[in-house]
């Protein structure tokens, strides 16, 4: 089978064509604010969008079908054109004018990890920070569209499940709904980045601050325009809720959210992997919030501390680093490795947990892991009837067995990368925690790490290998594995 060579460089002439409008706009705040950045910006849309228009160009004869092999390449090459696109802001400004660490920034924004390689954050110009915020952004919007058209047709991790929940493909055939149901999602996602926006800015932040929280909060990015993240508004718990409130929605599906609105509610109560998903958040926090009360040093609130004390600051502290990370937003309200050896475990296991399918969140996912589970359980009564007929049920339904393996394979995949992360860390010379803290991270898009790599730092001493390793595991994560590591295969490229 020949590739359809020209249908690639067209949807990535157009995502490249896409990417200089935001860059635009990126353009616009520079000049809003007057902080220098706006002619770089500038420069960096009009390449952009000059590559992007010429790819369309010269294959507008293309032919429409896009197959299996096709979605796979563009994927992951279109990711990566986002990125090599999006690092120029970063060099043509001089706000990050290495190279190596320009590519780990916009990686890590696309792929809504957000680890930074930026010692100080606040002296960046609004426009470049305003575009670090944006690469969270459309990471997030194109996650979604992943999961709802892209995923479920290449048959990734299990994601068939999540397109049987939802009001988009079956089969393996483009749904007719599938353009307004992607619509519909950005909508969502849109209006809940304007809600939180506005809720921030009454809550006691500026609108800069409001717009770039929100935007990395939905995308589930966790880029801060504060050096201290989220911990600069310790003393306004307000701020924090909020932003903890709507953590808690990217990481939920966001098909849940669209059938809210259409007032089907019992829909969301019914769903297995959200009531398994607030349980998982609920059950952790608490656990975190009384070892934070009794064995933790963190600071109490002093917004009205007549009625905030040391009970709220350790509920709150502990709930906002929880959802954080199982959501995998990576902001931080404290340094959480410094609290007790039991909580720097406990969160790194959390790392692993991941989102709802469906979500902008990274990691394993919800589903996957009440999936895995199940499995589990029943192979004990397998193994007392073994001529017995016992699916894994899910939702109240049947799964297919294929769904099963392939979710169990993605598993064993993602442990074994996450390993074999850590190992090519450890052969550069990085210790133990801060290999496998930093290779559980960027796998995840979880963003802060331990070691050298705990919350209130960066990755900015990293050894440039390490940074284009990480950068490697993120997209790797980001695109449910298969998607990427499908194309090191030879048998991928061979012609069928």
């Amino acid at each position: 089978m020949r590739l359809n060579s020209q249908i690639i460089f067209h949807i990535m002439g157009l995502l490249m064509l896409c990417n200089g409008c935001f860059m635009l706009i990126a353009a616009f705040v520079s000049g809003l604010y007057a902080d220098g950045a706006t002619l770089s910006i500038s420069l960096a849309a009009i390449v952009t969008m000059f590559v992007g228009i010429s790819a369309m160009f010269f294959t507008r004869g293309h032919k429409k079908e896009v197959k299996r092999k096709e979605g796979y390449i563009i994927v992951t090459f279109g990711w990566l054109a986002l990125t090599f696109s999006g690092m120029l802001p970063y060099v043509f400004s001089g706000a990050v004018p290495d190279i190596t660490n320009a590519f780990f920034e916009t990686m890590s924004g696309y792929t809504t990890t957000g680890a930074s390689i930026m010692d100080d954050i606040e002296v960046m110009p609004e426009g470049i920070l305003f575009w670090r915020s944006l690469t969270h952004w459309i990471g997030g919007m194109g996650i979604i569209v992943l999961a709802i058209a892209i995923l479920p047709l290449l048959g990734i991790g299990g994601m068939q499940l999540f397109a049987a929940e939802s009001p988009g493909p079956s089969g393996d055939k483009l749904h007719p709904r599938i353009t307004d149901t992607a619509k519909r999602l950005w909508l969502i996602y849109l209006g809940y980045t304007i809600a939180e926006t506005i809720l921030l800015k009454l809550a006691g932040m500026n609108f800069f601050d409001a717009i770039n929280h929100s935007m990395a909060t939905l995308s589930t990015g966790g880029f801060s325009t504060k050096n201290l993240s989220v911990a600069y508004w310790n003393d306004q718990p307000l701020i924090q809720y909020i932003i903890i409130l709507f953590m808690f929605l990217a990481g939920s599906n966001f098909v849940l959210s669209y059938f809210a609105l259409k007032g089907r509610v019992q829909r969301i109560i019914m769903d297995e992997e959200f009531k398994v998903y607030t349980l998982f958040v609920v059950f952790f926090s608490v656990i975190a919030a009384l070892v934070i009360y009794f064995k933790a040093n963190v600071p109490v609130t002093e917004y009205h501390p007549q009625v905030f004390g040391a009970a709220e600051s350790a509920f709150r502290h502990s709930l906002f680093q929880v959802t954080s990370v199982i959501t995998t937003t990576g902001f931080v309200s404290a340094d959480y490795t410094s609290w007790t050896p039991f909580l720097t475990i406990f969160f790194f296991g959390l790392m692993f947990l991941g989102g709802s399918a469906g979500s902008t969140a990274g990691g394993i996912k919800v589903m996957r892991h009440i999936m895995i589970i199940k499995n589990g359980l029943l192979e004990f009564r397998r193994t007392i009837h073994p001529n017995a007929m016992l699916p894994v049920r899910y939702n109240g339904k049947s799964v297919k067995e294929n769904i099963v393996y392939n979710i169990i394979g993605f598993f064993v995949l993602y442990m074994l990368l996450f390993i074999i992360g850590a190992l090519v860390l450890g052969a550069m010379g990085i210790d133990f925690v801060t290999a496998i803290g930093g290779s559980a991270s960027s796998l995840g898009n979880v963003g802060p790490a331990f070691g050298n790599l705990y919350p209130l730092s960066n990755f900015n001493g990293l050894p440039d290998a390490g940074k284009w390793w990480l950068g490697f595991l993120m997209l790797a994560g980001r695109l449910e594995l298969f998607t990427v590591l499908i194309l090191l295969t030879p048998y991928f490229w061979k012609r069928t």
